[in-house]
C-alpha cells in the first residue's frame, strides 16, 4: 500500500489528538476507526499486531500505539509526527487548566461538560470493543485468553505484567500451521537498532543530567521522578495513579491530597493520555514553587521526562514486531496476547463505567477475590442519566464523534442546573 502523504498524516493524526478523550480503551477506539475502518491505512492484523507489542511496553500504550501505527506508515518522522499530535493537544489544554485552577480553584463548568463527554466515550467503548473483539477472538482459545485475562484483572487484581506474561507463555505452546512464514521474515540490522538506542537514550538523559549537575534541584527531581515512572508503567496509567499520589503528596510535598485528586479530575478532561496529569503535577508544583517561570520550565521537564522514552521503545523494537510476528512460536505468543488485550480493554471499560457512574469504589475481598465494587450511595444521578443518554445521541449524529462530543458536553452543561438530578 502507498503510504499516506504527510498533509494526509497530519490531518488524521491530529484528529485523533483533538478526539482522544476518555482513557486508553476510548484512544484505542479512535484509531481503530480512523486508521482502520475509515481509511485502508492499515489491516486489522497489523493494528492488532502493533497493540500487543505497545501492550507490553512500559508507558501509555494508547500513545505509544499512535507513535507505532505512525512509524508504520511513514518510519521514524512518522512515528514522530502521530505520537507528538497525540500529546500536544492534551498538553496545551492542561497549561490553560493548571493556570485557571490555580487562579479561581475547581472549575465546576469543565467538570460538567466533561461528565457528558464521559458519558460519550462509554459509548464509543463499548462499540470499538465489540468490533476488536470480533477481530482478535476467532478461536475458543482466544475466548478463553480474554475472559482469563478480563477475571485475573478484574476479580483478583493481578499485575498487569503477570497477565500478560502468562498469556505469552500459552501462546508459545500452541502450534502454527504456517511455520514456514518465517523465512520471509523481514530483516532486522542490529546495528541499526544499537544507534537507535543510543540516539534516543541520549536524548533522554541527556538534558535530565545537566539539569542534576548544574544545581536546578527541583527541575531535576521532577524529571528523574517521571522518568522512573515510564519505566516502571506497566499497563498504563491506571496502574500508577496511586503511586504517583502517594509519591508526590507524601515523600516530595510538592502538592496537597486535594490538589492531587482535583489534578487526576481535570487531566480527565483533556484529550491524550491520562499520564498528562504529571504534567499537570509538574506545572502546578513549579507554580508554587518558583512562579511563571518555573511553572513553564516543570511542565516541559515533565512532558520530557514522560514521554521521551516511550519513542525510544518504540523506535528501537518496532522493526522486531513483524519479525516476530512470523515467527512460528513467537508469532502464537503475540496472538495470545492479542487475544488476552482484548480482556484488558473489557476490563478497563468496566473500571471507567463505574468511576464514571459512582463518586466512589471498594474492593470486596473474600479469598483470592479482590473485586472493585461501587459505592450505591456514592451514586451520579446526573452520570447515569448521561450514559443512558449516549446510546440516542450516537444514533441520532449516526456515529459522528466531534458531533457525539459536542453534543454529550453541552448535555453535562444543562443536566448540571437542574438540582433535582444531583444526588
Amino acid at each position: 500500500m502507498t503510504p499516506p502523504n504527510w498533509t494526509e498524516m497530519f490531518r488524521v493524526f491530529g484528529r485523533i489528538g483533538v478526539l482522544s478523550f476518555g482513557g486508553p480503551a476510548a484512544q484505542i477506539a479512535v484509531m481503530h476507526k480512523e486508521l482502520v475502518e475509515d481509511r485502508p491505512w492499515l489491516s486489522d492484523e497489523s493494528f492488532l499486531r502493533g497493540l500487543s507489542f505497545c501492550m507490553l511496553l512500559p508507558g501509555p500504550e494508547a500513545m505509544q500505539l499512535a507513535t507505532y501505527t505512525g512509524w508504520r506508515m511513514r518510519g521514524t518522522a512518522g512515528g514522530l509526527l502521530a505520537g507528538l499530535l497525540f500529546v500536544l493537544p492534551g498538553a496545551a489544554v492542561i497549561v490553560a487548566l493548571v493556570w485557571l485552577y490555580a487562579q479561581y480553584g475547581t472549575l465546576p463548568a469543565v467538570q460538567s461538560a466533561f461528565l457528558g463527554v464521559k458519558a460519550a466515550v462509554v459509548v464509543i467503548i463499548l462499540q470499538a470493543l465489540r468490533r476488536l473483539a470480533g477481530k482478535a477472538l476467532k478461536h475458543p482459545l482466544d475466548w478463553g485468553l480474554a475472559g482469563g485475562g478480563f477475571a485475573a484483572l478484574f476479580l483478583l487484581n493481578l499485575p498487569f505484567p503477570l497477565v500478560v506474561l502468562a498469556a505469552a507463555c500459552i501462546g508459545l505452546m500452541r502450534k502454527d500451521a504456517s511455520a514456514a512464514a518465517a523465512a520471509h521474515s523481514p530483516a532486522v540490522h542490529n546495528g541499526s537498532t544499537l544507534r537507535t538506542i543510543m540516539v534516543w537514550g541520549a536524548l533522554w538523559l541527556l538534558p535530565l543530567i545537566a539539569l542534576s549537575l548544574f544545581g536546578a534541584a527541583f527541575l531535576a527531581d521532577i524529571g528523574w521522578f517521571f522518568s522512573k515512572l515510564a519505566v516502571v508503567t506497566f499497563g498504563g496509567a491506571y496502574a500508577v495513579l496511586a503511586y504517583i499520589s502517594q509519591t508526590v503528596v507524601t515523600q516530595f510535598g510538592w502538592i496537597s491530597a486535594g490538589q492531587m485528586i482535583d489534578a487526576l479530575g481535570l487531566a480527565e478532561t483533556t484529550p491524550g493520555p491520562l499520564i498528562l496529569v504529571t504534567q499537570f503535577v509538574a506545572m502546578l508544583s513549579g507554580l508554587q514553587e518558583g512562579g511563571f517561570g518555573l511553572f513553564f520550565a516543570a511542565g516541559a521537564v515533565a512532558l520530557w521526562a514522560t514521554f521521551m522514552p516511550c519513542f525510544l521503545w518504540i523506535f528501537a523494537a518496532a522493526p522486531y514486531v513483524e519479525r516476530i510476528a512470523t515467527h512460528p512460536r513467537l508469532g502464537m505468543a503475540l496472538k495470545a496476547v492479542t487475544a488476552t488485550v482484548a480482556g484488558v480493554i473489557l476490563n478497563l471499560s468496566v473500571w471507567f463505567l463505574m468511576h464514571v457512574a459512582f463518586a466512589d469504589t471498594k474492593l470486596f475481598e473474600a479469598g483470592l477475590l479482590q473485586v472493585p465494587t461501587p459505592v450505591w450511595s456514592s451514586m451520579n444521578t446526573p452520570a447515569v442519566l448521561l450514559v443512558l443518554l449516549a446510546p440516542l445521541a450516537a444514533w441520532a449524529v449516526r456515529g459522528n464523534m466531534l458531533f457525539l462530543l459536542a453534543v454529550m458536553a453541552a448535555a453535562g452543561l444543562a443536566i448540571a442546573e437542574f438540582p433535582f438530578a444531583i444526588s
